[in-house]
């Protein structure tokens, strides 16, 4: 029994609270039934879902739901949702019946009429319908695959099914065939229909294509590609594609993938985003991951940024779209509508003239293509043409020639690379003002419009007694709060509390005073590593959780920008990642308490006695290197590293790695004396790229280069830090670990005879490996460790070769 006591005694005001419900529960019940949610499993005929009662379909194992969802001020489609809440409170839509029509949130029902037939309708306006007829009884249910069947009751065939129509979405083991296709949203808070498609088209073939009213365009596979040279077979009668339960998708034109956490059964789905990409996406917790996507150049994607517009891309801040010299945005809230120009294309050609963009490519629209011509020859070209608003010109390596593209319409613009460079047609007055000082144009982002739905209808007279009943609860409700308030204000607990409570659920982790980090961690009394950014400790949390407590001691800055980071970093979720549980920010401590890892850190199972066996090895290079490409690439916040290294990989029972330190980078002072050397450096000697020590631009390939430093070590068992008596500048630049590979590789790995691998690798592991596998390592390895940073490959390019490495 359960007693609610306050210094010994039960307080008045319980009492009072206990009366007071037990007089209210009545009217409560009765005004609730009228209003509460009602859960069924079928759908008989003549019934109705309605839109006011919130009823909804549930699926026997409770994953999936179908009924009203609200998507807009008072817009509401009929869909399939998840049943578990996100993290954020958000349910994850997988179907929709009227995303282009929603329909009001008053008087909309969704029917099963006598003569078989669904039936969505507004006020009795039909909306949307199946159109379909049966003689025999029929019944609607949701199964546990999330497909919404309308099914003979006698043989449970189906008269229709929701898989057969997708609208974004497919789940495992659905079928997507030459009659489905998928549409993405206009936006993240808009789910009518977008501009991307994913089909199969008239050539069999799997393809995405950007699609809005004035142009249209194929993007995936390379457009100027054949079927065969993209790796596609066009010559199937079947046609047919699915993404299995296990992670691993098929296609009869052989487009083939595995998401990077196959051979497991978790929850996915496939989803063509607002973006134009295809990703596959794992529910992990409460939050979705990226498994897998079709493109990791996004500003690859046709019309992501509109017309007249440059896409750039970087790994810190993720895609970014701006407005050319003499353009504006149509509507800076939404990028994919792109600029317009702030003058006319009226004058005779003498008042026009070029601004050189360089290396930037605008796909598509050529008007005329010039081959052995000049630059002169390409200029006077376009201004001859009065639709031409720029051209572009290139070197072809193959006919060894210069080449003139005339474009009439500038979409797709991004950043490319040599040998692209293209030339903006503009007036005189605009090359002068851009030759004088280059101004900063206005950046545009994502679209944040949401659907208003604006119905009228004639209004029929309320019922007295519900209008009675409501205002009663009303005004019994409003007592109701300031009994609360009243009993608050004499009761009220330190706001300190309070705080914590709030910044626990804005940032996702539990907040601990320093006292409980002293008393988790017995006084700080098993220290079990130590670094640059602070000293772990073994602690033990009240649930009898083990956890790690990492104490950093160069984190000074305010404790809003801590939280800031924090919160960051409760948004990275993903397996080889490490799990944080909490933190502290009081006073000048800044602590971090995350899951304990039973192995400990990959530096001191490579020194210690032999516990990795070749496979465990590998696995874990795997492992790392899908939660670097997690960091980089999938995140709904790209972060750098900045520090891999054996100590911040970590190794659970399993020998499961996770990389910890994510986000350490983020949290140090940035405070650096003026005279040193390496003020802006971040990093381990050994594992650092040469961009660092040259001061070049710092991208995602700077992890790069250290994850190959990483593997080096884990194949060969020497440390690139372990040489002594030599300046970091000749560690750096003489790479003596690298130099030593590729002297014994001869830059082949692939070539390499058993005997040549026995000499490079860790003596402690020869026993045991396999060839194949060491010669991809060993080639990842050296791709990833080159000093030009273009010809380092990405890390979602490590995840592939390696997952492709023979024994797959």
């Amino acid at each position: 029994m359960y007693t609610l006591t306050r210094n010994m005694f039960i307080h008045p005001y319980f009492i009072m609270h206990f009366l007071f419900i037990m007089f209210l529960l009545p009217l409560l019940t009765f005004s609730y039934s009228l209003h509460a949610a009602t859960s069924i499993s079928v759908l008989a005929q003549g019934s109705s879902l309605f839109v006011e009662k919130k009823d909804h379909l549930v699926s026997p194992n409770r994953l999936f739901a179908a009924g009203f969802h609200e998507i807009g001020q008072n817009a509401y489609c009929f869909a399939i949702w998840f049943t578990q809440p996100m993290a954020d409170g958000k349910l994850t839509l997988v179907w929709m019946a009227n995303r282009d029509e929603p329909v009001n949130g008053k008087r909309s029902k969704f029917s099963l009429g006598k003569s078989g037939n669904l039936v969505l309708t507004d006020a009795g306006r039909r909306f949307w319908a199946t159109d379909t007829k049966s003689n025999e009884p029929v019944q609607l249910k949701l199964l546990d695959s999330g497909n919404l069947v309308l099914t003979h009751m006698h043989n449970q065939s189906y008269v229709w099914q929701s898989f057969s129509s997708p609208t974004d979405t497919i789940l495992p083991n659905q079928p997507f065939t030459k009659v489905t296709a998928l549409t993405s949203s206009r936006s993240l808070t808009n789910f009518s229909s977008g501009y991307y498609k994913f089909y199969f088209d008239n050539d069999n073939v799997l393809k995405l294509r950007y699609n809005s009213d004035e142009i249209s365009s194929i993007y995936f596979p390379r457009p100027w590609l054949l079927p065969w040279q993209a790796g596609r077979n066009p010559y199937t009668t079947r046609i047919f594609a699915m993404l299995d339960s296990k992670g691993r998708f098929t296609s009869t034109d052989d487009y083939n993938f595995n998401t990077s956490d196959n051979g497991k059964i978790l929850q996915r789905r496939l989803t063509l985003d607002v973006d134009g990409n295809i990703r596959v996406y794992t529910l992990n917790k409460r939050g979705w991951s990226v498994s897998w996507q079709a493109l990791s150049t996004t500003c690859a994607i046709h019309g992501i940024c509109g017309p007249n517009s440059l896409c750039t891309y970087i790994p810190e801040s993720g895609r970014t779209c701006a407005c050319m010299h003499g353009y504006k945005a149509k509507n800076k809230s939404d990028s994919s509508l792109g600029c317009e120009p702030t003058f006319e294309f009226s004058k005779p050609p003498e008042h026009y003239d070029f601004i050189k963009i360089p290396f930037v490519e605008f796909y598509g629209f050529d008007s005329q293509r010039l081959y052995r011509s000049t630059l002169n020859e390409c200029q006077k070209s376009c201004l001859d043409d009065s639709n031409c608003k720029g051209f572009q010109y290139t070197f072809n390596h193959d006919s060894k020639l210069f080449e003139c593209f005339v474009k009439t319409l500038l979409y797709n613009g991004f950043y490319k690379g040599t040998p692209f460079n293209s030339y903006l047609k503009l007036p005189k007055t605009y090359v002068l003002s851009y030759n004088e000082k280059v101004d900063i144009e206005s950046q545009l982002v994502c679209s944040t419009s949401e659907i208003e739905l604006k119905r009228p209808y004639d209004k029929n007279s309320a019922n007295g007694t519900l209008k009675f009943m409501l205002w009663f609860s009303s005004i019994l409700g409003g007592i109701e709060v300031l009994c609360f308030l009243f009993f608050y204000y004499f009761t009220k607990t330190p706001s300190s509390t309070t705080t914590q409570a709030y910044l626990a659920i804005a940032t996702g982790f539990k907040r601990f005073t320093y006292d409980e980090i002293v008393k988790v961690s017995r006084k700080f009394s098993e220290e079990i590593g130590r670094g640059g950014g602070g000293i772990v400790y073994k602690g033990k949390l009240s649930d009898n959780r083990v956890v790690a407590i990492k104490v950093l001691h160069d984190a000074i800055q305010g404790e809003a920008e801590f939280l800031a980071e924090m919160s960051t970093i409760g948004r990275i979720n993903h397996m080889n990642l490490i799990e944080t549980y909490g933190y502290c920010a009081e006073g000048n401590h800044r602590i971090l308490v995350y899951e304990y890892m039973e192995n400990g850190s990959l530096a001191q199972n490579l020194s210690g006695a032999n516990k990795l066996g070749w496979h465990k090895r590998f696995e874990i290079a795997i492992g790392v290197a899908k939660g670097l490409a997690y960091l980089h690439e999938e995140c709904l916040e790209w972060v750098l590293h900045c520090d891999v290294k054996p100590h911040n990989i970590l190794l659970d029972a399993n020998y499961n790695p996770k990389v910890a330190d994510f986000g350490l980078s983020k949290l140090f002072h940035q405070d650096v004396k003026e005279d040193s050397a390496f003020s802006c450096i971040r990093g381990t000697r050994g594992y650092m790229a040469p961009e660092w020590v040259f001061n070049l631009p710092i991208t995602s390939k700077v992890d790069v280069y250290s994850y190959g430093m990483v593997v080096l070590e884990m194949i060969t068992g020497r440390s690139p830090t372990s040489d002594q008596g030599i300046s970091y500048n000749e560690i750096v630049e003489k790479k003596r670990l690298v130099d030593w590979v590729k002297e014994k590789v001869h830059k082949a790995p692939e070539n390499l005879t058993e005997i040549q691998i026995m000499e490079i690798l860790d003596p402690m592991m020869i026993e045991e490996f396999e060839n194949l596998q060491i010669k991809k390592l060993l080639c990842v390895a050296v791709q990833c460790v080159e000093e030009d940073k273009d010809v380092r490959p990405t890390m979602s390019e490590v995840v592939k070769m390696l997952r492709h490495s023979g024994n797959d």
